[in-house]
């Protein structure tokens, strides 16, 4: 057993545990940031293509909607790490380089926020038709539906599929240290992958599964809160 532990794959690992907790924490603030900027974009552009649509709340002129559609789809079809490569030079445009964990935002907020939209647009085409015709028979105007009608009523889908969101965000995260962001990403690629240290690989792997499931296990329950049909 001693001689285990003395192997060269256990002091490395020792030599780069103290750095975990950090590398821990990175994963988590890019994965936040990500989503919330996600959701910047994501939300309102999802809402526009329910409400834009010909009968919708607000509809949008033809070339605009295939537009939306068709800029969606593309960013969505983009496999994530030849994404990456392609903003590259956006990323050092914006935060002044392309490596790193700031770096790595960039390319995780372009992936995400089609992805993002798309969730919304399913999460707002769930809410019942009656609900809005009332609140238009009622004189409310589009804003007013969009705010306090169609966006209350799926707030719990919209809850759920934002944590479907961000533990994607958190995977691609830590693809994104292939091309030097930082994070437990960052850990399994160079010492898992290049240097082929199992136990650090293993140990970064097994981290990423716990913030998923932590991750996944919160959205749930905020969920389940937002839903009114639950009896509390």
């Amino acid at each position: 057993m001693a001689e285990l532990f003395a192997g060269k794959e256990w002091q490395t690992f020792l030599q780069i545990l103290p750095t975990i907790p950090f590398e821990t924490w990175e994963t988590v603030w890019s994965t936040v940031v990500a989503t919330l900027l996600a959701l910047v974009i994501g939300l309102p552009l999802g809402v526009c293509l329910v409400t834009g649509e010909q009968g919708g709340v607000r509809p949008l002129p033809r070339w605009l909607m295939a537009l939306l559609n068709g800029l969606v789809n593309l960013l969505r079809s983009v496999p994530f790490l030849i994404l990456m490569i392609i903003v590259i030079p956006l990323s050092r445009a914006i935060v002044g380089t392309s490596i790193g964990t700031v770096a790595s935002i960039v390319p995780l907020v372009i992936a995400s926020f089609p992805f993002v939209s798309r969730l919304v647009e399913t999460s707002m085409r769930e809410v019942d038709a009656g609900v809005i015709e009332a609140a238009q028979s009622m004189g409310a105007t589009p804003l007013q539906i969009i705010t306090k009608v169609m966006v209350p009523e799926s707030m719990p889908s919209l809850v759920a599929n934002v944590t479907i969101a961000a533990t994607t965000i958190m995977g691609y995260g830590a693809m994104a240290g292939i091309i030097g962001g930082g994070g437990l990403g960052k850990i399994a690629i160079n010492y898992g992958y290049y240097r082929f240290n199992v136990v650090l690989e293993f140990f970064a792997t097994a981290l990423l599964v716990v913030l998923v499931q932590i991750l996944q296990t919160v959205g749930t329950k905020l969920a389940i809160k937002c839903d009114k049909r639950i009896q509390k």
